[in-house]
């Protein structure tokens, strides 16, 4: 396990929407290393940036032509290794996306692999034996070459599978998962992976990391098997390199697959999904966060227990306040409720990650043009908002010319308005997460257990290590009476709280630390 997650706090970047620097209306690397300084003040350790590899761009990058090449528009490689680099000084970790399942159709690999004379990169893919022959159950691609055969997707039409083989064969063009083909895979994504860890970088963030082998079984043994294998490598040769899953089964992904964390995403039936945006009962929202106070920690609880009773020896299970496929968190979620959300993602254990803009509370954009394959997710992926000025800050560029237009409203929040306001969502953020670094009882490897969580009912009370927490993100005052409490005070507060003897009053829309012994 790399020593450095036991405090990381990670920032996510989507690199073509965070800042300009030259003036094109598109993020770039130099963008980030200028603002390296902004994201160390907010206190994060560590970055994951979604693609910047070479790309048509047919999915924001989740189409890689060049794993080994930095996509024109955000610069050069030699400007990837000065961002490992100059983050490296300020303390900051770098992990970049790893797009193992598919490549673009423009990738080398699959431009050898659709010839119909046989060669090297013939089995890179998924390829039926005939141009008439579809793949049950997938989706796939026919009469796109002269070869004849028919390829599996993975997602969009131009994204070809990669072929790690198949579990279940049924068919005579299926390979084994040990066949030579899926191993040449396997390997490939490792030297891709050795040439950026050796360049710099400190490690990955999977994407779709359980899809690979397929048909395979619901433990989902044989994808898991492959990734074991990818963390043996890294023991030996990295072994302060993180790998972090979308996978969002820790079992799966951590007990299974060795990866050291795995994100808990907003998947449905997902415990998640009860906290900041309830898609589960349907009509009114009845998410955790919200001040109406009909929400019931009891269903987040209930999923997330057992995962991380699970997996807390071997893995850390990743919580976040949103990423580059949801919502943003603001589109729910007032920013005092949003204060009371972000506590609890702070403080929980595992590895916290913090979108880009979410810690100003930048709204989720509803009803824009899809741009690159973003379709619904276009909203969460708008750009950084910096100040007041053109382009909020993130361009020089022409509007018509900007990746994706920015937040028009008046009143669109930015970090100038932000930074010296001690009551802003991001000075709430920013404290948090000092509160986090201050005490390793907040980190990644503490323990967590319920002290109180009644169905339907406020506070939530947990401990992590020998510090005790409350929340209640309700409009009402709360009391609460348990032996627990005795001798405890409050050393970091969110809204109001108070404690006497055993019983602990904590006012709406608050959240509260509590240390034995302390006086504030």
């Amino acid at each position: 396990m790399p020593t450095w997650l036991k405090d990381a706090v990670f920032y996510e970047i989507y690199p073509q929407s965070f800042y300009d620097t030259n003036g094109d209306g598109i993020g770039d690397l130099e963008g980030i290393i200028q603002k390296l300084d902004y994201i160390k003040e907010l206190g994060c350790n560590a970055l994951w940036i979604n693609p910047m590899y070479d790309s048509p761009f047919m999915d924001a990058g989740y189409d890689v032509r060049d794993y080994k090449k930095v996509a024109a528009r955000y610069g050069t490689n030699e400007d990837a290794y000065r961002l490992f680099e100059e983050a490296h000084k300020r303390g900051i970790k770098v992990l970049l996306d790893l797009v193992p399942g598919h490549t673009s159709d423009e990738h080398a690999w699959f431009n050898a692999s659709k010839q119909p004379e046989e060669n090297e990169y013939s089995g890179r893919y998924v390829w039926t034996n005939g141009a008439f022959v579809g793949v049950k159950d997938h989706p796939y691609m026919a009469g796109m070459s002269d070869r004849n055969g028919a390829y599996m997707l993975n997602f969009f039409a131009s994204q070809p599978a990669l072929n790690y083989g198949w579990l279940d064969r049924t068919e005579s063009w299926m390979s084994a998962v040990d066949s030579p083909e899926a191993i040449a895979t396997k390997e490939a994504m490792k030297d891709i992976m050795r040439f950026w860890l050796d360049h710099g970088a400190d490690g990955f963030r999977v994407d779709m990391a359980d899809s690979l082998v397929k048909n395979d079984d619901n433990k989902k043994s044989a994808t898991a098997k492959i990734w074991r294998d990818v963390r043996n490598m890294l023991d030996q040769e990295y072994p302060e390199a993180a790998l972090v899953s979308e996978w969002s089964n820790p079992e799966q992904a951590i007990n299974g697959g060795g990866f050291h964390m795995d994100f808990y995403l907003d998947h449905w039936h997902n415990g998640y999904n009860t906290l900041l945006r309830d898609y589960e009962t349907g009509g009114e929202d009845h998410s955790f966060f919200l001040k109406s106070g009909k929400g019931d920690i009891c269903r987040f609880l209930n999923d997330y227990m057992p995962k991380y009773k699970a997996t807390k020896q071997n893995g850390y299970i990743s919580m976040f306040t949103c990423n580059h496929d949801t919502p943003r968190p603001a589109n729910t979620l007032t920013p005092e409720e949003l204060k009371i959300a972000y506590a609890f993602i702070l403080t929980m254990p595992g590895v916290p990650f913090i979108y880009y803009g979410d810690e100003i509370g930048m709204r989720y954009m509803k009803d824009i043009r899809s741009k690159e394959g973003g379709f619904h997710r276009t909203g969460s992926r708008t750009p950084m908002q910096w100040n007041n000025s053109v382009n909020k800050g993130f361009s020089t560029a022409e509007a018509h010319q900007l990746y994706l237009a920015v937040d028009p409203s008046k009143d669109a929040p930015n970090v100038a308005d932000q930074l010296n306001d001690e009551n802003s969502l991001y000075a709430t953020t920013k404290s948090l997460v000092a509160l986090r670094h201050m005490h390793a009882d907040l980190q990644a490897d503490a323990d967590f257990n319920v002290i109180y969580a009644e169905k339907e009912k406020m506070p939530f009370v947990y401990r992590r290590g020998k510090l005790i927490l409350s929340i209640n993100p309700s409009s009402l005052e709360e009391t609460i009476s348990l032996d627990e409490l005795q001798g405890y005070k409050p050393i970091y507060t969110i809204g109001k709280a108070s404690i006497e003897d055993t019983t602990l009053t904590i006012g709406p829309s608050s959240f509260v630390v509590l240390q034995r012994g302390y006086i504030l």
